[in-house]
């Protein structure tokens, strides 16, 4: 009855705390060496022939807890017939565990064998004591609320986590492509901040075809436009994140900023205002002052008051328009009129660098127009009269006005005119070609290619003076025509003006130090100037200076 109260009480205990102490090998182990335990008991409990084991594990099933049918049958049964048979006992052997065995899935549960037992924690995996004998309940997996990419430093939030799954594998393919652009983000920031403008580009723009409804993604791509000097670029994409969140305070100061720098001041003050505290009064104050320089130079343009318009062009440019073509197109146009060719062309270059598809789609195309036709007549005081003639038909395209169609048919005749007289002039036809240049002359009085053509043909026909005519001009327009300068000297020569000759002999030489045509002709002018200053003012033959005698000594 004793035994079976036992056994009893252990069923009720279960694979807990204590269980798992009392029934270590090591300690009954020490006690079987220094103390045997009485027979009747170990016997019934503990058969006398287990096998060892280094880390005995006892396990008891929840349904163990309470006597099965069974068991309160044998324990009836013992009361009334003696002692309970050693087969009734559990085998204790069963529930441990041995080295070899695979360690069990503590996620999830192990159906029971047929005593309705489980696999238990060992003596190193003690159970916390309000989980005793409760292994079916699954283990939950705990993630931390933030999670480190391990390329880039990204942190996760809390949503993220719940849709993330077990270890880095994404479920949902919406988050796969918010944190690929992400991290696309991130590099791009570091090549930005390296100064990699072009890489930084390309990275953002992968971070916009990953999510385009992004608006920080557009901003950045500003940003790099921004560096590569893609100004007009910039300010659609600045356009796109101020779209997809109005509110973006630092899109609108970029935008303003960019507007600003093209000249156009009155957008910039409108997204000044947007920006709120991000806009600087420095920033309003140079807006306003441009919009105030650009009112006064159409009304100059209008009234064709070029000087009035440089001045107030420069001052516009200086004050923050940098960029602007439309003002650097106006610029080059009051140069032209003024005759200052090579100055036209040199303001051309620092500024009016623009496409003509994006310059339409933010400026309008009656503008785009104006700054074509401006660009037109600048190639053509230049000489490169293709590109003139590409930009002119372009810009009778875009604004099909008289004044257009009229500059367009008035550089196609100039060109013409070159083509001929060039054609004529190799044939050495030089009076032909001479009426050739001057027919284009007629239509550009101040082409300095033209002129300079023309002078070389009334060289070649004796006319000296009529050439060095045309070099002046020519000079006048574009004062670093070297070509025009040296083909001046050569009439000065011929004429034997042998000062402006060597003048403009030595102009040439500091331009062009290697040729040794123009070193000889230079040395060449120098000898005759001196035989014509002889002939002219022949030397003295009395001595220019008096003998002193010294007197003797005493």
């Amino acid at each position: 009855m004793a035994e079976t109260m036992k056994f009893q009480a252990e069923g009720e205990m279960g694979c807990g705390f204590m269980t798992s102490i009392f029934h270590r090998r090591g300690l009954w182990q020490k006690k079987s060496s220094r103390q045997p335990l009485p027979a009747s008991s170990s016997a019934d409990k503990f058969p006398a022939k287990l096998p060892p084991q280094k880390k005995p594990v006892s396990c008891v099933s929840k349904a163990s807890r309470r006597p099965s049918d069974s068991t309160r049958s044998s324990t009836s049964s013992s009361n009334s017939s003696g002692p309970k048979k050693p087969s009734q006992t559990p085998d204790m052997a069963e529930c441990r565990r041995t080295k070899s065995e695979p360690s069990p899935n503590i996620s999830g549960h192990r159906p029971s064998d047929e005593r309705n037992t489980l696999l238990g924690a060992s003596s190193g995996n003690i159970m916390l004591p309000g989980h005793l004998g409760n292994l079916k309940q699954q283990r939950i997996k705990k993630v931390p609320l933030t999670k480190t990419l391990a390329l880039r430093h990204l942190t996760f939030d809390s949503k993220s986590v719940q849709e993330f799954g077990h270890g880095n594998i994404v479920k949902s393919p919406h988050l796969r492509n918010k944190l690929d652009s992400e991290m696309l983000k991130s590099i791009g920031n570091e090549k930005y901040d390296q100064g990699k403008f072009e890489e930084a580009l390309a990275l953002y723009n992968r971070a916009i075809s990953l999510d385009s409804n992004k608006a920080s993604y557009h901003s950045n791509k500003a940003a790099a436009l921004i560096g590569l000097g893609r100004l007009v670029e910039a300010v659609f994409a600045c356009r796109e994140a101020v779209r997809i969140e109005p509110s973006y305070r630092r899109a609108h100061r970029r935008l303003a900023t960019l507007y600003l720098r093209l000249g156009e001041a009155e957008r910039a003050l409108q997204h000044h205002g947007k920006a709120g505290f991000e806009a600087g009064s420095d920033e309003i104050a140079a807006a306003r002052s441009v919009n105030t320089e650009l009112a006064v130079s159409r009304k100059a343009m209008e009234l064709r008051d070029w000087k009035t318009l440089l001045k107030s062009s420069s001052s516009a440019i200086s004050t923050g328009a940098d960029s602007a073509p439309q003002i650097y197109a106006m610029r080059a146009d009051a140069l032209l009129k003024l005759h200052r060719h090579e100055e036209a062309y040199e303001t051309f270059r620092r500024g009016m660098r623009f496409e003509i598809e994006p310059c339409s789609r933010l400026f309008g195309s009656a503008c785009s127009a104006y700054m074509l036709a401006t660009r037109a007549q600048v190639y053509a005081a230049a000489g490169r009269f293709e590109g003139a003639l590409a930009d002119a038909r372009q810009a009778a395209r875009l604004d099909s006005s008289s004044e257009m169609k009229a500059m367009a048919r008035r550089i196609k005749a100039v060109a013409s005119a070159r083509s001929i007289g060039n054609t004529l002039f190799r044939a050495a036809k030089f009076s032909a070609a001479s009426v050739a240049y001057s027919e284009g002359l007629e239509l550009e009085p101040y082409n300095s290619i033209l002129l300079c053509n023309r002078a070389a043909c009334r060289v070649k026909l004796g006319q000296f003076e009529k050439g060095a005519e045309d070099c002046v001009s020519a000079l006048n327009v574009w004062p670093s025509y070297n070509k025009a300068r040296l083909r001046r000297a050569n009439c000065y020569a011929k004429l034997e003006r042998w000062e402006a000759a060597i003048q403009d002999y030595e102009m040439v030489m500091r331009e062009m130090p290697a040729d040794e045509e123009v070193g000889k002709a230079l040395l060449d002018a120098q000898a005759q100037l001196k035989k014509q200053q002889w002939r002219i003012h022949p030397q003295d033959e009395s001595p220019s200076t008096t003998l002193q005698i010294k007197a003797p000594e005493k």
